[in-house]
């Protein structure tokens, strides 16, 4: 089965995005944050992962550095949402290694879209 981790300091987005996941067949893990995710990333193999930018302690521009910065997880897709559009956090999180961002609140048809286009 395939796995999304799903990174959110918000439970009731991570909740959301969970339901709208599962309703497509994945199994969904959740994280509060990119330290958490790193946990998570230890403990289960994933096929992907759904990211906010602006959290607390570790963002996800950190996660996605470190994601980045090791063989592991080099090829790994992440999504980042934002909720602040096109900004130049997420210019610079495409230029380091984003597979693609969304903003927030993200439509089910834009989660589908861009989960399908990644995984294939």
């Amino acid at each position: 089965m395939t796995t999304i981790l799903v990174v959110d300091d918000y439970p009731v987005i991570g909740r959301m995005l969970g339901l709208q996941l599962r309703r497509q067949g994945y199994e969904v893990v959740t994280a509060l944050d990119g330290e958490e995710a790193l946990a998570r990333l230890d403990e289960t193999p994933v096929d992907l992962v759904i990211t906010d930018l602006a959290m607390p302690g570790m963002d996800g521009m950190a996660l996605l550095r470190h994601l980045r910065a090791g063989e592991r997880f080099r090829a790994l897709p992440v999504i980042m949402l934002t909720a602040s559009g096109m900004s130049e956090s997420a210019r610079a999180a495409l230029a380091e290694g984003a597979s693609d961002f969304l903003n927030k609140p993200v439509s089910s048809h834009e989660l589908y879209e861009a989960v399908g286009r990644l995984l294939g």
